[in-house]
C-alpha cells in the first residue's frame, strides 16, 4: 500500500470510530466515553466520581486568576489512536470560551482524572505517557477507589520524572506556572470499597 493509501485508510478509520463513537454515547447515557489505542473504551460514570469532579473544579477555580477557564470531558485529540477527555483541564480562559468540540492538548496547563472501575489503566498508565509526552506540566489523579492523590510534575517522553502519593485528608499542593493551588481533600468522597487508614496499635 502507497503512503497517499495509508493517508486514506488511516482518515477512514477515525472517521469510523468518531461515528461509533456518536452512537454509542446516544446508546448508553451515562457512559463515559473515549478513543484510547485506536479502540472506543466506555467507562461507567457514579455519583463519586461527579462529586469530585465539581468539588475540584470549585476548589481549583476559586485559586485561580480571570485569565484561566476550565474543560471538563471536552474531546482533546492526541494522535491517530488517542482522543482523550479530562475529567477536568485547565486552559486559557479565552480559548475555553470559543466553545469549541476539540481542544489543543498544547492548551493544557493541568490536566485532573477522576478513576472510575473501568479507567484505572488510562489513568494510572496510558494517559501518565501520553500527558508527560505532550509537555503537560503538571497531572492529578484522584482515585475513590484508593483514597489517594497521584500528583505528576516534570514532563519527559519517559513519562514524569516528578510523582507523590498523598492519601485523602491531606492537602495537596501543586506549584503550577499559573499559581500556587491547594486542595484539601478531606472532603471528597471515597467510595465504601476503600481501604481504611492502618490501624495503630
Amino acid at each position: 500500500m502507497d503512503r497517499e493509501a495509508d493517508v486514506t485508510a488511516t482518515v477512514s478509520e477515525i472517521d469510523r470510530l468518531h461515528s461509533q463513537l456518536s452512537r454509542l454515547e446516544d446508546m448508553f447515557p451515562g457512559y463515559r466515553t473515549e478513543i484510547v489505542e485506536g479502540a472506543i473504551v466506555m467507562s461507567p460514570v457514579k455519583p463519586h466520581h461527579n462529586q469530585t469532579i465539581w468539588k475540584l473544579w470549585s476548589a481549583i477555580g476559586a485559586q485561580l486568576s480571570e485569565e484561566w477557564g476550565f474543560l471538563s470531558d471536552v474531546t482533546i485529540p492526541f494522535d491517530d489512536a488517542n482522543e482523550f477527555c479530562p475529567d477536568l483541564a485547565v486552559i486559557p480562559k479565552r480559548e475555553a470560551e470559543k466553545n469549541l468540540s476539540a481542544y489543543s492538548p498544547d492548551l493544557i496547563e493541568l490536566a485532573v482524572e477522576v478513576v472510575s472501575p473501568g479507567s484505572v489503566r488510562n489513568d494510572y498508565e496510558i494517559k501518565d505517557r501520553a500527558y508527560a509526552r505532550r509537555g503537560i506540566p503538571h497531572y492529578l489523579i484522584f482515585d475513590p477507589y484508593k483514597a489517594h492523590c497521584v500528583t505528576h510534575w516534570n514532563p519527559s517522553p519517559d513519562g514524569y520524572l516528578g510523582r507523590d502519593t498523598l492519601p485523602y485528608g491531606k492537602t495537596v499542593v501543586v506549584e503550577t506556572g499559573i499559581g500556587k493551588l491547594s486542595l484539601d481533600t478531606g472532603d471528597l468522597p471515597v467510595d465504601p470499597s476503600a481501604p481504611g487508614p492502618p490501624v495503630t496499635q
